[in-house]
């Protein structure tokens, strides 16, 4: 072993030891309540980095009283100081995003640059919502019938439960955080199992930070339903905020019915990328190796199915095999590394069967084409599949990896037809260099957000959300806190 990869290990032995292993409830870290605990994997050598508690339902129930008892003195606290606590807590995420980087990928895979982004993208909903802290507005107005006066005020919801996913485990957690924190909430947040660290990190940030004991709660658990169940049926829980899959998505919607509670859903994707006729191909290239590549294909705003005009195609499809062709696939934390592991085995049967299944439908691998063996770790090579049959159970469901499947079209009708064939409606992508064709996709894509002649439509400034069974609600923009306030009324006697 040479003396910089022993060095590299240290280092990354230290930055997992810094983490609390331990659940944060009522501002005291503490193991589960039945002493379990479960093994946090790195996909790159499908090795354990360390054991984190294995909460159950009575760590959830002491969660939920930890919340409940914060709840009034922290919805009372001035919200100047709420969005002062998030902006040091933005302050100390840029401070620490190479320590914070590093671990993201220990846990996730991605390669470290990558990681670094994300850290400053989840550090920037705390900026954002440390400005929207001091900026919620009620209403004052004279009745119509002049005599009475309307009075809206918009309060804290009150308690929430945050689930996160593993993809983006920091800035999926800071976009429901942060506004959580500026409305005045109290929160348990569950992050996904797979990667439970770096929430247990955010979390000790926001500690430094001056955020009160009780206000956030953090389980890690390997046994979700143990912990949504009873949260669900308590009826001090006032909301619900989750981001993943659509088919979990629609369990915690049923749950969540028992007690009427509060929802956002952030859950699956589908996104079609059409690559107009009068688009220019270089940029429609770039483009879609964004829109695809970002966070290794395992992203719910991936380039699903690539619609490409028919006398583009070849030239297209040649170009984007070329470059998602070139890069260079390794373990995340190696120089040059530009697309790591995937998460975990499932992860990777499942894009390995999706391809093998469109193959042998007829599609054409023109790069890639099946997983890579000779390495420890879930890897699977960036794939540009050309001659995809319409029927592909690849358009059907999320890839969820660095797979690109072409297909042709004749027309825009025939786009459009194709793109909103789907039960999905997170997010679409458009290249056409004729503005009145992108307003007319901008209009008829059946999405919550389109990226036209964009490969990335994320940022804290904007809403994000979908429609269909992509999820309700949105996350970030001047909106974002919306999905956390209460209107209430008041009519006055004047």
């Amino acid at each position: 072993m040479s003396d910089s990869t022993e060095g590299n290990g240290k280092r990354e032995q230290l930055v997992v030891e810094r983490v609390p292993k331990a659940l944060l409830v009522g501002g005291r870290w503490r193991p589960a309540s039945d002493g379990r605990e479960y093994e946090v994997e790195d996909p790159s050598t499908a090795r354990p980095l360390c054991a984190v508690p294995d909460a159950g339902a009575e760590d959830a129930r002491a969660a939920m009283d930890a919340a409940a008892a914060a709840q009034d003195g922290w919805a009372a606290t001035a919200p100047r100081e709420r969005g002062e606590i998030l902006r040091r807590a933005f302050e100390l995420i840029v401070e620490r995003q190479q320590e914070l980087a590093l671990l993201m990928t220990l846990e996730m895979g991605k390669p470290v640059a990558e990681s670094r982004s994300e850290v400053l993208y989840a550090a920037e909903f705390f900026r954002w919502f440390s400005e929207e802290a001091v900026r919620i507005e009620g209403g004052w107005r004279t009745a119509p019938d002049g005599n009475g006066r309307i009075w809206v005020m918009r309060r804290p919801v009150g308690p929430a439960l945050l689930i996160t996913p593993w993809n983006f485990p920091m800035a999926m957690g800071t976009r429901k955080i942060g506004p959580a924190v500026a409305a005045g909430c109290t929160m348990i947040v569950k992050p996904a199992h797979q990667t439970p660290l770096s929430m247990l990190a955010l979390a000790e940030i926001l500690g430094q930070a001056g955020l009160p004991d009780g206000v956030l709660n953090v389980l890690t658990t390997s046994r979700p339903a143990e912990i949504s169940d009873p949260l669900t049926d308590d009826p001090r829980l006032r909301k619900l905020s989750f981001t993943g899959s659509t088919g979990v998505g629609r369990k915690l919607i049923e749950l969540s019915a028992r007690q009427v509670l509060r929802t956002s859903m952030e859950l699956g994707g589908n996104a079609p990328l059409i690559v107009c006729r009068d688009a220019d191909l270089e940029k429609a290239v770039e483009g879609a190796a964004i829109a695809k590549m970002r966070n290794i294909g395992e992203a719910c705003t991936a380039a699903n199915r690539i619609y490409v005009h028919r006398e583009l195609a070849e030239a297209f499809t040649g170009r984007l095999a070329e470059k998602l062709g070139s890069m260079v696939v390794g373990r995340g934390t190696e120089p040059g590394t530009q697309v790591g592991p995937l998460i975990d085995g499932a992860g990777l049967d499942k894009v390995d069967r999706l391809v093998r299944d469109a193959v042998s439908a007829g599609a054409r691998a023109v790069t890639g084409g099946a997983p890579l063996s000779d390495r420890p770790g879930y890897f699977y090579p960036p794939t540009v599949l050309a001659d995809v049959p319409t029927d592909a159970a690849m358009l059907r469901e999320e890839i969820f990896g660095p797979v690109a499947p072409v297909v042709t079209f004749e027309d825009d009708d025939e786009a459009l037809r194709l793109a909103n064939d789907t039960e999905f409606g997170l997010v679409g992508y458009v290249f056409t260099e004729s503005l009145r064709r992108g307003i007319r996709y901008a209009e008829e894509l059946e999405t919550g957000m389109l990226g036209l002649n964009k490969g990335v439509v994320s940022t804290p400034a904007a809403p994000f959300g979908g429609v269909k069974q992509s999820g309700t609600g949105r996350e970030g923009g001047s909106v974002g806190i919306d999905e956390y306030l209460e209107i209430k009324y008041v009519a006055v006697d004047v």
